[in-house]
């Protein structure tokens, strides 16, 4: 009876510890939208990363709700979908009208209709314990999928040797939030969440390890236009990752290219100037 009592307890301090850092996380695009609340535009951000978080969050808080035992589960989800909506709902205040056209097109594609697909397949096609299953193995399903992300990232740190667009501490937290909900799974003896949990603590330990190799690593970095990103959201559990990700490499070399080719155009006509001036 005792063991049951300090399960319980850890059961409890690791899903509140969970919900704290996870909340932490979805906290972290909020810069980002005070950027396009400022600038009355989305730039070059995009809304499929937060339509890809609010479908995350709303699966887990099916299979929370059909399990027994997972309040805090619950609670964190909820809390995510409520963050998620209001992060696309500014998006598309601000969006371009074809912008907004497709954020509307890809949430009733994938938030509704295909959610809806998933909850009447599970409700009607499989019952009891089989539907608590399927729907867990579906979570894992969405969550091991958007792992690309991250290593898309570390891909880049090593091909540029800068961990200029892997923040630190996003990388801290995405591994705190692993070992939380991954100690929560075990607890509760639920694999479903405890698996996505082992890739997001692996990949954020090697995230950080990147970091301290790399940190100190003098690259130079020629921007002549202000760098624009995009946010690429991880969602292990019923949370998500911010990453800073450079889209207009391409429009920074040209205007690189440019300028240099304006200077040099700039230098014929005053030789130019100075053959044509008499002696």
């Amino acid at each position: 009876m005792a063991f049951m009592g300090n399960q319980n307890h850890l059961v409890l301090t690791f899903g509140i510890l969970g919900n704290v850092i996870s909340m932490l996380v979805f906290l972290a695009p909020l810069p980002t939208f005070y950027r396009i609340y400022k600038k009355k535009s989305t730039e070059g951000f995009q809304s499929l990363p937060y339509l890809v978080a609010l479908f995350s969050c709303m699966i887990w808080l099916s299979y929370a709700f059909i399990k027994t035992g997972a309040t805090l589960l619950i609670t964190i989800n909820a809390m995510g979908c409520v963050m998620e909506i209001i992060y696309i709902v500014t998006f598309t205040i601000y969006a371009t009208k074809e912008a907004r056209r497709v954020t509307v097109k890809l949430f009733m594609v994938m938030n509704v209709m295909t959610f809806a697909l998933i909850l009447l397949i599970t409700h009607f096609a499989f019952n009891g314990s089989l539907r608590i299953q399927i729907l867990g193995w579906i979570c894992v399903s969405v969550s091991v999928s958007v792992f690309a992300a991250p290593l898309s990232i570390m891909a880049q740190v090593i091909r540029t040797k800068s961990v200029e667009y892997m923040p630190f501490y996003l990388s801290l937290f995405l591994t705190l939030s692993a070992i939380m909900w991954f100690v929560y799974g075990l607890l509760i003896k639920d694999i479903c969440i405890a698996i996505p949990n082992v890739v997001g603590f692996t990949l954020g330990v090697v995230q950080m390890v990147l970091y301290g190799i790399y940190k100190n690593s003098n690259v130079e970095h020629h921007a002549v236009v202000e760098p624009m990103s995009n946010v690429v959201v991880v969602n292990p559990l019923g949370t998500c990752e911010v990453y800073l990700i450079p889209v207009t490499n391409d429009v920074n070399e040209k205007a690189k290219k440019g300028a240099e080719d304006a200077q040099e155009k700039e230098i014929s006509v005053v030789d130019i100037g100075n053959d044509q001036l008499p002696p």
